[in-house]
Protein backbone atom coordinates (compact mmCIF):
# COMPACT_ATOMS: atom_id res chain seq x y z
CA UNK A 1 0.00 0.00 0.00
CA UNK A 2 1.53 3.43 -1.03
CA UNK A 3 0.95 6.26 1.66
CA UNK A 4 -0.38 9.50 0.56
CA UNK A 5 2.19 12.20 0.83
CA UNK A 6 -0.25 14.22 3.03
CA UNK A 7 0.86 13.71 6.76
CA UNK A 8 -1.19 16.69 8.09
CA UNK A 9 -4.17 14.14 8.22
CA UNK A 10 -2.22 11.33 9.35
CA UNK A 11 -2.76 9.02 6.49
CA UNK A 12 1.33 7.88 6.43
CA UNK A 13 1.60 7.45 10.09
CA UNK A 14 -1.58 4.81 9.79
CA UNK A 15 -0.11 4.09 6.20
CA UNK A 16 3.28 2.16 7.91
CA UNK A 17 1.13 1.33 10.79
CA UNK A 18 -0.69 -1.03 8.74
CA UNK A 19 2.70 -1.91 6.37
CA UNK A 20 4.21 -2.66 10.02
CA UNK A 21 1.08 -4.43 11.38
CA UNK A 22 1.29 -6.89 7.96
CA UNK A 23 4.70 -7.63 8.66
CA UNK A 24 4.49 -8.07 12.52
CA UNK A 25 1.63 -10.39 11.68
CA UNK A 26 3.39 -12.67 9.11
CA UNK A 27 1.35 -11.55 6.10
CA UNK A 28 4.74 -10.09 4.53
CA UNK A 29 7.50 -12.59 4.95
CA UNK A 30 10.68 -11.73 5.02
CA UNK A 31 13.36 -14.76 4.37
CA UNK A 32 16.64 -13.49 5.84
CA UNK A 33 17.24 -14.92 9.74
CA UNK A 34 17.76 -12.59 12.67
CA UNK A 35 21.51 -13.14 13.18
CA UNK A 36 22.54 -14.64 16.73
CA UNK A 37 19.48 -16.19 16.96
CA UNK A 38 19.95 -19.91 15.68
CA UNK A 39 19.03 -23.36 16.76
CA UNK A 40 21.81 -23.45 19.09
CA UNK A 41 21.19 -20.30 20.40
CA UNK A 42 18.03 -21.95 23.01
CA UNK A 43 16.59 -18.48 22.61
CA UNK A 44 13.73 -16.77 20.69
CA UNK A 45 14.04 -13.74 18.19
CA UNK A 46 12.49 -11.00 19.67
CA UNK A 47 9.14 -10.52 19.20
CA UNK A 48 6.86 -7.16 18.46
CA UNK A 49 4.19 -6.97 20.64
CA UNK A 50 1.37 -4.94 19.93
CA UNK A 51 -1.89 -4.16 21.37
CA UNK A 52 -4.35 -4.29 19.11
CA UNK A 53 -6.66 -1.68 20.24
CA UNK A 54 -10.64 -1.89 18.78
CA UNK A 55 -10.57 1.53 17.48
CA UNK A 56 -7.16 0.62 15.21
CA UNK A 57 -8.96 -2.89 14.16
CA UNK A 58 -11.96 -1.01 13.27
CA UNK A 59 -9.63 1.32 11.41
CA UNK A 60 -7.72 -1.43 10.03
CA UNK A 61 -10.67 -2.90 8.90
CA UNK A 62 -12.21 0.34 7.34
CA UNK A 63 -9.15 1.40 5.25
CA UNK A 64 -8.95 -2.19 3.96
CA UNK A 65 -12.51 -2.92 3.17
CA UNK A 66 -12.34 0.25 0.89
CA UNK A 67 -9.47 -1.45 -1.18
CA UNK A 68 -11.80 -4.62 -1.18
CA UNK A 69 -14.45 -1.78 -2.49
CA UNK A 70 -12.21 -0.95 -4.90
CA UNK A 71 -11.34 -3.65 -6.35
CA UNK A 72 -14.66 -5.06 -6.86
CA UNK A 73 -15.55 -1.88 -8.59
CA UNK A 74 -12.69 -2.04 -10.96
CA UNK A 75 -13.70 -5.75 -11.66
CA UNK A 76 -17.33 -4.66 -12.56
CA UNK A 77 -16.05 -2.04 -14.72
CA UNK A 78 -15.70 -4.85 -17.33
CA UNK A 79 -19.01 -6.18 -17.01
CA UNK A 80 -21.70 -4.26 -19.43
CA UNK A 81 -24.98 -3.05 -18.42
CA UNK A 82 -26.73 -6.15 -20.02
CA UNK A 83 -24.37 -8.30 -18.71
CA UNK A 84 -25.18 -7.42 -14.98
CA UNK A 85 -27.67 -9.45 -14.03
CA UNK A 86 -25.93 -12.48 -15.66
CA UNK A 87 -24.44 -14.79 -12.28
CA UNK A 88 -22.02 -16.77 -14.49
CA UNK A 89 -20.38 -13.39 -15.27
CA UNK A 90 -20.91 -10.87 -11.79
CA UNK A 91 -20.41 -14.42 -9.38
CA UNK A 92 -16.96 -14.00 -9.72
CA UNK A 93 -16.31 -10.14 -8.95
CA UNK A 94 -19.44 -10.74 -6.41
CA UNK A 95 -17.70 -13.73 -4.44
CA UNK A 96 -14.15 -11.97 -4.12
CA UNK A 97 -15.77 -9.14 -3.04
CA UNK A 98 -17.38 -11.40 -0.03
CA UNK A 99 -14.42 -12.92 0.16
CA UNK A 100 -12.15 -10.10 0.95
CA UNK A 101 -14.86 -8.53 3.35
CA UNK A 102 -15.12 -11.76 5.08
CA UNK A 103 -10.94 -12.92 5.11
CA UNK A 104 -9.35 -9.64 6.39
CA UNK A 105 -12.60 -9.58 9.23
CA UNK A 106 -11.69 -13.01 10.31
CA UNK A 107 -7.82 -12.22 10.27
CA UNK A 108 -8.34 -9.33 12.11
CA UNK A 109 -10.82 -10.89 14.38
CA UNK A 110 -13.17 -8.32 14.08
CA UNK A 111 -16.33 -10.46 13.41
CA UNK A 112 -18.27 -11.38 10.32
CA UNK A 113 -20.91 -10.08 8.90
CA UNK A 114 -20.74 -6.72 10.37
CA UNK A 115 -22.36 -3.63 9.50
CA UNK A 116 -19.14 -2.56 7.35
CA UNK A 117 -19.71 -5.29 5.39
CA UNK A 118 -23.09 -5.29 5.22
CA UNK A 119 -22.91 -1.67 3.94
CA UNK A 120 -20.45 -2.77 0.97
CA UNK A 121 -22.60 -5.23 0.14
CA UNK A 122 -26.19 -3.51 -0.31
CA UNK A 123 -24.44 -0.76 -1.84
CA UNK A 124 -22.92 -3.60 -4.35
CA UNK A 125 -26.58 -4.69 -4.88
CA UNK A 126 -27.96 -1.08 -5.04
CA UNK A 127 -25.23 0.49 -7.30
CA UNK A 128 -24.91 -2.49 -10.03
CA UNK A 129 -27.90 -5.02 -9.35
CA UNK A 130 -30.80 -2.98 -8.55
CA UNK A 131 -32.59 -3.29 -11.53
CA UNK A 132 -32.36 -7.03 -12.25
CA UNK A 133 -35.30 -8.47 -11.44
CA UNK A 134 -36.41 -12.34 -12.16
CA UNK A 135 -37.13 -13.18 -15.92
CA UNK A 136 -38.81 -16.82 -14.80
CA UNK A 137 -41.65 -16.92 -12.04
CA UNK A 138 -40.39 -18.53 -8.72
CA UNK A 139 -42.17 -21.27 -7.70
CA UNK A 140 -42.90 -21.72 -4.18
CA UNK A 141 -44.22 -24.83 -1.85
CA UNK A 142 -47.88 -24.75 -1.21
CA UNK A 143 -48.52 -23.95 2.58
CA UNK A 144 -48.53 -26.65 4.45
CA UNK A 145 -52.71 -27.02 4.78
CA UNK A 146 -52.99 -27.52 1.11
CA UNK A 147 -49.75 -29.40 0.93
CA UNK A 148 -51.15 -32.13 3.15
CA UNK A 149 -54.75 -32.23 1.05
CA UNK A 150 -53.07 -32.73 -2.11
CA UNK A 151 -51.02 -35.68 -0.49
CA UNK A 152 -54.06 -37.41 1.52
CA UNK A 153 -56.87 -36.75 -1.29
CA UNK A 154 -54.99 -39.27 -3.51
CA UNK A 155 -54.71 -41.99 -1.06
CA UNK A 156 -57.63 -41.83 0.23
CA UNK A 157 -58.77 -41.65 -3.46
CA UNK A 158 -57.19 -45.40 -4.07
CA UNK A 159 -59.31 -47.68 -1.16
CA UNK A 160 -62.10 -46.37 -2.72
CA UNK A 161 -61.54 -47.15 -6.46
CA UNK A 162 -60.51 -50.38 -5.78
CA UNK A 163 -63.70 -51.23 -3.91
CA UNK A 164 -65.90 -49.82 -6.34
CA UNK A 165 -64.32 -51.70 -9.15
CA UNK A 166 -64.30 -55.48 -6.79
CA UNK A 167 -68.16 -54.63 -6.28
CA UNK A 168 -69.24 -53.63 -9.89
CA UNK A 169 -67.32 -56.90 -10.58
CA UNK A 170 -68.93 -59.37 -8.45
CA UNK A 171 -71.95 -58.65 -10.94
CA UNK A 172 -72.15 -61.48 -12.86
CA UNK A 173 -73.96 -60.15 -15.76
CA UNK A 174 -72.16 -59.08 -18.86
CA UNK A 175 -71.96 -55.53 -19.88
CA UNK A 176 -72.84 -54.48 -23.00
Amino acid sequence: MAPHAQTGSGRLSRGLLLLWALLGTGLCHVGAEAEGFGQDARTSPPVAVFNWTAQLVEETYTNITQKCWEFFVDLMRNVTASELCEWKVISRPYSLLQACLEGWADHLRYGYPNALAEQYIFQSHHHYFHNCTLEHQVYFDPPEDVLLAMIIAPICLIPFLVTLVIWRSKDGKAQP
